[in-house]
C-alpha cells in the first residue's frame, strides 16, 4: 500500500471512531464495513454480470458488505454526471466503474482517484495482465484502475432469417462499408429497418466504427494524437458515409437504449445492428444460437482491428471504506471474478490466467482476435479519450441527429478536438 492509500485509511480510522459514516455501519472496531459500488450496470444482461461478480466477492469477502449503487443508462452518460456531483461534493462511492484509458485523466487531473501502481506490484497484477492492457491502463505515469474485463466494439450483429426475407446471403461478409450499405439499401425497400440504433452514445457508437472503416487504425489512431486531421477530407467522406447509414435506422431512436436496439434484431424487426460485445449476452439470455439465430462479425471494413474498451474499478480520494475497496478490486482481479463476470456479460476476461476454455463460441473468437489482430482505442467508451471529449463529441453527434449538417458536424468535432487536445 502506498503512502498516500495508508494515510488515507488512519485518517479514516480515526474519523469513523467519532461519527458513523452517512454510506456505512459502524463495527466493533469503528470502520463501515459497507462496500458501494457505483456502476451503471443497473439492468438486462449487465445486471447479471455484476450478480455473477458480486456472488464471488460475498464469497471472498464474508466480512464485507456490499451495497450497490447503479445508476441505470446506457454507456454510464447518467452515471458519469451524478458520479460527478458526488466527486465534487465530497460523497465518493468506496469505489466507481470506469472505462480504462484516456477517461481516467479528468479524474486524475481532479485529483479524485489513487494511483494504483503500487498495489499492481504488490498484488502481482503486472504479471497477471497482458503488457499491451498495461500500457492502456496507464495515464499519467500511473495506473489508476483495475480492468474486469476486456470488450470489442466494432462487432456487427444480424438476424439471418430477416436477411434471408429481404433476399440477402445470411451470412453474407463485407469488405467495405460501401458494399454493406448497398445492401442496406436493398433491406429498407423491402419495407424492413436496415440497422437499428438508439440513443445518443449509440450514434457515436456508429461514428467510431465508421471512422475505424473509412480511416484505416493508423489514421483512426491518429485522431486522438493530433496526427490525423478532423477537418480533413477523409474525415469528411466518413461523415458522408456515417449520414447515409443514419437514414437508414430506425426513426424512434431518441426513445431507446442499446438493449432496445439489440432487440429490434432479435425480434425480427431489424437486419443489423452495430455494437459491443456486450450484446452477445442479450442473445444468450434469449436462448440465441450463434451462426443459426444471428451472426457476430467485425463491422465492414475493420476487419483485423480489435476496437478495445474495459470496465474497470477505482480507489476514490477519501473514499469512505479504503479496505472495503481494496477487497473489491481483489476480487475484480481474482480468476474467480473475471471468468464469473466475463460468462455473463459476453465479454472476455482481462487477466491471462483465466480459465476460458469453457466460454461461448462468440467469445473464443473475440479472445483469437485479441490476441492477433490490431488493438485500436474506443472513442464512445472512454479508451481514447477523456469524459470531456466524449461529451463534446456527443453533443455534436447529437446535434447532427436534428439537423443533418455534416459541414456543421464536422466544424463541431474539430472544436471539440482543440478544446481537449491532450497537454
Amino acid at each position: 500500500m502506498n503512502a498516500t492509500r495508508k494515510a488515507l485509511a488512519a485518517g479514516l480510522a480515526a474519523l469513523s471512531l467519532l461519527a458513523v459514516s452517512a454510506c456505512g455501519s459502524d463495527n466493533e472496531s469503528g470502520s463501515t464495513d459497507e462496500v458501494e459500488v457505483f456502476t451503471w450496470w443497473a439492468e438486462g444482461s449487465e445486471k447479471a454480470g455484476l450478480d455473477a461478480l458480486v456472488k464471488v466477492f460475498d464469497e471472498q469477502n464474508p466480512d464485507q458488505k456490499f451495497v450497490n449503487g447503479a445508476v441505470a443508462g446506457g454507456a454510464g452518460s447518467d452515471a458519469k454526471n451524478v458520479l460527478q456531483s458526488r466527486l465534487q461534493n465530497g460523497e465518493p462511492p468506496a469505489t466507481f466503474q470506469a472505462h480504462a484509458g484516456a477517461e481516467l485523466t479528468d479524474y486524475i487531473n481532479a485529483g479524485q482517484i489513487e494511483d494504483l501502481t503500487d498495489l499492481y506490484e504488490e498484488k502481482g497484477w503486472n504479471e497477471q495482465f497482458p503488457e499491451g492492457l498495461l500500457e492502456r491502463l496507464t495515464q499519467d505515469g500511473g495506473i489508476y484502475s483495475v480492468p474486469s474485463n476486456i470488450h470489442r466494439a466494432n462487432v456487427l450483429w444480424a438476424n439471418p432469417a430477416v436477411l434471408e426475407k429481404a433476399g440477402i446471403e445470411a451470412n453474407k461478409t463485407y469488405d467495405s462499408l460501401d458494399a454493406w450499405i448497398a445492401d442496406l439499401k436493398k433491406i429498407k425497400a423491402k419495407g424492413i429497418i436496415p440497422l437499428s440504433i438508439a440513443t445518443d452514445w449509440t450514434q457515436v457508437h456508429l461514428l467510431e466504427t465508421v471512422l475505424l472503416a473509412d480511416l484505416g487504425a493508423e489514421a483512426y489512431n491518429g485522431l486522438w494524437d493530433g496526427t490525423t486531421d478532423w477537418g480533413g477530407s477523409e474525415v469528411e467522406a466518413a461523415l458522408a458515409d456515417y449520414n447515409t447509414l443514419l437514414s437508414l435506422t430506425n426513426t424512434d431512436r431518441q426513445g431507446l437504449d442499446w438493449p432496445d436496439a439489440t432487440q429490434l434484431v432479435i425480434d425480427g424487426e431489424a437486419a443489423f445492428n452495430v455494437m459491443g460485445d456486450w450484446a452477445e449476452a442479450a442473445f444468450q439470455e434469449q436462448k440465441k444460437t450463434l451462426g443459426t439465430d444471428y451472426t457476430a462479425v467485425p463491422v465492414p471494413g475493420t476487419e483485423g482491428v480489435f476496437d478495445f474498451l474495459a470496465d474497470s474499478f477505482t480507489m476514490p480520494v477519501d473514499g469512505p471504506n479504503p479496505e472495503g475497496t481494496e477487497a473489491w478490486l481483489d476480487t475484480i482481479a481474482s480468476d474467480e471474478g473475471q471468468v464469473a463476470f466475463n460468462k455473463a456479460k459476453g465479454s472476455i476476461p482481462a487477466s491471462t490466467t483465466a480459465d476460458t476454455a469453457d466460454f461461448g463460441e462468440y467469445q473464443q473468437t473475440a479472445i483469437k482476435s485479441w490476441g492477433e489482430d490490431e488493438i485500436v482505442s474506443s472513442l464512445a467508451h472512454g479508451a481514447a479519450t477523456s469524459v470531456n471529449w466524449l461529451t463534446d463529441v456527443t453533443a455534436a453527434v447529437a446535434k447532427f441527429g436534428s439537423n443533418k449538417d455534416v459541414a456543421e458536424l464536422q466544424e463541431g468535432l474539430v472544436e471539440a478536438a482543440e478544446d481537449n487536445k491532450p497537454e
